[in-house]
């Protein structure tokens, strides 16, 4: 096995970076730390066949600093991190491998704790925790709160009331028609509490087996053959709930909904795209906001699952987000600024207090 760690980041404003690798197993993992201003850097590992090295680190740093702004919005005192393993699950992922992974994840003694992303699943966090007690996500079976996508759908849900409201002055979504890209985890279950709130869902997804899933569980699901005919399709909302980047410079100006809330990560694709999706008088409700369901899930863990009251802490997520609104209303800036400078005050405000010496 090997680790290289490098501390104090200036370019990226990451405090740590760790490479990994055991070529037995042929794990190659990269852990980025963003910050612990407010405790442990909590954030789930992706296991993706990146094409270069270079992209795994962007996506890791971009990742985990994100992870930062997400558990500092939902009331976390957990900092943030990420970690990506590089290489195709189908192909490499093992028990070996796994377990290794666990050990560098306990080498950095709590400073970081591992959950689900894309790629990893319950039965893997059950795998690396028997190699490292900083890991979350875990099974029921093993004191867990299993599958953290129920409450990141949940929350997506309640954000896009939110944003319902905001536009329309009522939080349903009943009588709109909800385009949702991607139903996977998080896709699927969102798309069962909008058609549950009266919404109608068009939808579509790259995976043949979620397309079928779509037609069996609720054949009311309009399935479209790609995210460009969902996004010029009339819908109202846009929900991306599959791998980063959806708003783009291509996709934005054929966008015709009033309103984007979804549960993937990082749905900007560069700085500025809010900005577009301002001026073309489109809703942003901040990816790392509405999606924070799942990171509540998980964190509840630490101190001992209960269902309820983590469900109850995402719900909160409906105010957390008509606050952002409010706030990015009066001070007539996008969204996505207003949860950014939230979300940095509370890290400067508590993380403060640190600096406070308890022996």
């Amino acid at each position: 096995m090997g680790v290289f760690h490098t501390e104090g980041t200036d370019a990226t404003g990451h405090e740590q970076v760790v490479f990994c690798q055991d070529r037995a197993t042929g794990l190659k993992a990269i852990i980025g730390i963003y910050n612990t201003a407010l405790g442990p850097a909590l954030g789930g590992t992706r296991f993706y066949p990146y094409a270069t090295e270079e992209d795994a680190v962007a996506d890791v740093l971009q990742l985990s600093r994100a992870m930062a702004y997400k558990n500092a919005m939902a009331g976390l005192d957990l900092g943030g991190g990420k970690a990506v393993i590089w290489g195709d699950p189908a192909q490499l992922k093992s028990e070996a491998l796994l377990r290794a992974y666990g050990r560098f994840v306990e080498s950095l003694n709590g400073r970081y704790y591992t959950a689900c992303d894309v790629g990893t699943y319950v039965p893997d966090m059950d795998l690396i925790a028997r190699e490292t007690k900083f890991v979350t996500g875990r099974s029921v079976e093993h004191g867990g709160a299993g599958d953290s996508s129920v409450l990141t759908a949940w929350g997506v849900f309640q954000g896009m009331r939110a944003a319902a409201e905001h536009t329309w002055g009522d939080p349903t979504l009943a009588g709109r028609r909800v385009g949702v890209a991607g139903l996977g985890k998080v896709g699927k279950y969102l798309a069962g509490h909008l058609i549950e709130d009266g919404a109608t869902v068009v939808a579509t997804d790259v995976s043949a087996a979620a397309r079928e899933w779509a037609r069996t569980s609720y054949p009311q699901i309009d399935l479209v053959d790609d995210t460009t005919a969902l996004i010029t399709s009339e819908i109202d909302v846009y929900a991306p709930c599959a791998l980063g980047g959806a708003l783009n410079d291509d996709t934005v100006p054929l966008l015709r909904a009033k309103v984007v809330t979804g549960g993937a990560n990082n749905q900007l694709a560069h700085p500025g795209i809010e900005k577009m999706l301002e001026e073309r008088g489109i809703l942003y409700a901040p990816d790392y906001v509405v999606n924070a369901g799942g990171v509540i899930q998980v964190a509840d863990e630490i101190e001992g699952f209960n269902f309820e009251r983590a469900k109850l802490r995402a719900t909160g997520i409906f105010q957390t987000t008509r606050r952002i609104l409010e706030l990015a209303r009066e001070e007539g800036v996008p969204p996505a600024l207003a949860a950014d400078r939230l979300a940095e005050r509370r890290m400067t405000e508590v993380g403060r207090l640190r600096s406070v010496y308890l022996r």
